[in-house]
């Protein structure tokens, strides 16, 4: 073969290499660009998680968790809104997947080959390695006669895993590696419910990643975790093997978004946070106690009267005041729930009365401005309604009604009418016009504190029963 012929051959092969990169890559970008809008034009993100210690829980009335911030992060990317979803149960997430329920899988899924053949793994978020749970022998002296300190002194040992979970597949795989019978006990309980056993000496083993277990070890000092079981593996998030191009979109987002310092920031605060401790010992502490709050048991009482969710109620105070009894606004609003004094002495408090009296007055209010809209047939709309005019008062929201009627719009639905009625009462063509009977009103506010009150109420919902 000449020189000149080799050379031609060469160059016709990266021209077509060239030119298969040209039509491959346009073509993901127009999946990931297509699956952005149709993402932008349902609305949400919607993701399923754990409820644990460090992917998503509430502490003190709010959401947090590593997963949950992260989700988050995500969604204000997308400019969509985060829908979440938990539960515990590996499976179900997969089925979830599988039905189209979800959009995404955020939990820390360690990234094996035979997953992939019915999820799409995204890029990595974090790495880990799995390690073995065993607690500490009381007597320091014989801490090395008592330790499990190497894989082949496993041999024998009833090691008990989470059901579905990677642990039982790699234990398995290590029997084989070393030649010794390991015992796998499949449970239905939590990785974190599990590590609380062996702390409490109700069974000797367990196996979980690194970091959870690193978590765990600041909550329970008697633990010994120093043991691994595997090599350094990759964790993800998962999306229908069948979208592509959400994947797409969550692998650029994770590749530029884990290298920046926020990213670090998050990871720090729930896996190397010593105040992790402190946070699950609360009473409020929402996974471990079922309390959000130190008047759970007054706002269930009051709430049940009027017909509301408590939950809703408490995202209320949560709003209001951070469930603080003595929280004063610059307008001269007080209390839990945050009355101004004409409203609260209209209910039968003052500023000294007690956190107990202060609920009891603010679920008086919400029913009486339930009551003025009896007229609105959805109880979930009329809600939204009761809320709105909690934050600024009936006679806007009566503006916004009449706003809505005027222009075609429906003036018994929140979503799409009453909300965008409320924000444009801020405009003069709006607050100028004769059916306007309260003139401007800042509408965004309100807007925005139905859609929290409401968003962490949601959050309530998934972790609170």
């Amino acid at each position: 073969m000449t020189k000149t012929k080799f050379y031609y051959i060469i160059f016709v092969i990266l021209l077509l290499l060239t030119q298969c990169k040209t039509n491959i890559e346009p073509n993901k970008e127009v999946d990931s660009k297509a699956r952005i809008e149709v993402l932008r034009s349902k609305g949400d993100l919607r993701v399923v998680t754990n409820y644990n210690s460090t992917d998503y829980f509430i502490y003190r009335g709010q959401p947090m968790g590593y997963q949950y911030e992260l989700l988050q992060e995500l969604a204000d990317y997308l400019q969509v809104k985060l829908t979440v979803t938990a539960t515990n149960d590996i499976q179900k997430k997969f089925d979830l997947l599988e039905k189209n329920e979800v959009d995404l899988i955020a939990v820390n899924l360690t990234v094996t080959n035979e997953r992939s053949k019915f999820i799409q793994f995204t890029e990595p978020h974090s790495q880990t390695r799995q390690v073995l749970v065993q607690q500490k022998p009381k007597n320091r002296s014989k801490l090395s006669e008592m330790l499990v300190t190497n894989q082949l002194d496993l041999a024998g040992k009833t090691i008990y895993v989470t059901r579905k979970s990677v642990y039982s597949k790699r234990l398995q795989n290590l029997s084989d590696e070393i030649g010794i019978s390991i015992k796998v006990v499949e449970t239905n309980e939590s990785v974190e419910g599990l590590i609380e056993k062996v702390s409490k000496g109700q069974i000797k083993y367990t196996v979980c990643d690194e970091n959870v277990a690193l978590v765990n070890q600041t909550i329970y000092d008697n633990l010994d975790i120093s043991l691994p079981v595997s090599f350094t593996q990759n964790l993800a998030w998962a999306v229908n093997i069948d979208d592509p191009g959400l994947k797409e979109i969550v692998d650029v987002w994770l590749m530029e978004f884990t290298k920046s310092k926020q990213y670090t920031s998050i990871y720090n605060k729930y896996y190397k946070n010593k105040r992790t401790a402190k946070m699950v010992g609360s009473e409020y502490f929402v996974v471990s106690s079922g309390a959000i709050s130190p008047y759970d048991n007054v706002i269930k009482q009051f709430s049940n009267k009027i017909g509301w969710d408590w939950r809703l109620v408490a995202s209320v105070i949560y709003q209001e005041s951070r469930f603080n009894p003595d929280a004063k606004s610059w307008a001269g609003a007080y209390g839990l729930m945050q009355m101004m004094p004409t409203t609260a002495y209209r209910f039968g408090v003052d500023s000294a009365s007690s956190p107990r009296q202060q609920i009891i007055a603010g679920v008086k209010f919400l029913q009486w401005l339930d009551k003025q809209y009896q007229d609105v047939p959805d109880s979930l709309e009329r809600q939204k309604f009761v809320l709105a005019s909690y934050n600024i008062g009936p006679g806007h929201i009566i503006d916004a009604r009449n706003l809505a009627k005027k222009h075609g719009r429906d003036p018994n639905v929140w979503s799409g009418s009453l909300d965008e009625f409320l924000l444009k009462k801020s405009k003069p063509e709006y607050y100028n016009d004769p059916i306007v009977k309260y003139g401007y009103c800042r509408g965004v506010e309100t807007f925005k504190y139905v859609a929290e009150v409401f968003e962490r109420f949601e959050h309530y919902k998934n972790l609170i029963n």
